[in-house]
């Protein structure tokens, strides 16, 4: 299960840190001072780094991860950053651990010893928190609650400190940088999902755009995505069931020349039938993804060429 990230067969960027885990960094990233698009492609479910530690924890063990992860959408990431030049952000650390679209107060109390909760009466959980998917998620349909103990003050404490905040910085200065050289950025944040339901007459979407309803990135962005997956064959939907979650509302600020786009793929798209192992459709859906990056590079490049950003006062 727990499959750590070897530090020397890369010479990107790591930060953070995972408790429990010595030496092993948070997540890794890959972006060249002089970037060759300006999208920034990002995986914050894609962490397989699972300290010994979680695993005692877990009553589920396996069966949790599977269920918790993006498998391997940081290879389908790393092979279209590979082909398109575009900057990358990995997680290493899971989900299990810590949730990165999760805002670090989307808590769910109830999960913590008494002396480690907030004083007074406890702030009400968010919908997701109460689904059992906040910030570290509690349980899951079919296998019910997933840890065996509640945490401590210093476990949340490290879990910010190591993964969420260094991440999350990490996101934001190389947006930062993209939107600086070129004018404008995008985000893509990556994520995979189960296969949707079909409907009579209407095949399961194998791609959902998120763009939060219209508040996290230019129409432009979103109508060429969708004119691409119309153009290889694949059915888009767009917002639902997955409109996107803490991390664009953090960073999309469009207005500001920051566009931020998710996408969710079905990962029986490129998985075994198991949904366990990368499948035969691995390198189409890369190629395919490749062609959307591409795309839309073209479309946040032009946004960035016809904007005009006030200067920060001096």
């Amino acid at each position: 299960m727990t499959d750590m990230p070897n530090e020397s067969e890369s010479q990107q960027e790591q930060g953070g840190w995972i408790p429990g885990a010595p030496g092993v960094a948070a997540y890794v990233l890959d972006a060249k001072e002089t970037s060759a698009i300006p999208v920034l492609i990002a995986a914050p479910h894609a962490g397989r780094a699972y300290p010994q530690s979680l695993v005692r924890q877990l009553r589920h063990g396996s069966s949790v991860a599977l269920r918790l992860e993006d498998r391997y959408v940081d290879k389908l990431a790393q092979g279209v950053a590979a082909a398109t030049g575009a900057s990358l952000l990995l997680a290493h650390a899971p989900r299990a651990m810590i949730d990165l679209n999760r805002a670090p107060d989307d808590i769910d109390w109830e999960m913590f010893a008494r002396d480690a909760r907030p004083a007074g009466s406890l702030p009400l959980p968010s919908r997701r928190a109460r689904s059992g998917l906040g910030l570290i998620p509690r349980r899951l349909a079919g296998m019910g609650e997933l840890w065996r103990r509640r945490f401590g003050a210093q476990d949340l404490k490290d879990r910010l400190e190591g993964i969420h905040e260094p991440y999350h910085a990490a996101l934001a200065r190389v947006l930062a940088g993209l939107r600086e050289r070129w004018g404008a950025a995008l985000l893509i944040d990556l994520h995979s999902m189960p296969p949707l339901p079909s409907r009579p007459g209407i095949p399961g979407a194998q791609v959902v755009l998120g763009d939060r309803f219209g508040a996290s990135c230019h129409g432009s962005v979103v109508a060429a995505a969708f004119a691409h997956f119309a153009q290889v064959g694949r059915e888009a939907a767009h917002n639902r069931p997955y409109a996107g979650g803490y991390v664009l509302e953090r960073h999309a600020d469009p207005r500001g020349g920051v566009h931020a786009l998710q996408i969710e793929i079905d990962r029986s798209r490129y998985l075994d039938s198991a949904l366990v192992e990368p499948g035969q459709g691995m390198d189409q859906m890369v190629e395919d993804i490749a062609g959307l990056v591409r795309r839309l590079a073209s479309v946040v490049a032009e946004l960035g060429q016809n904007a005009s950003w006030p200067l920060a006062a001096e």
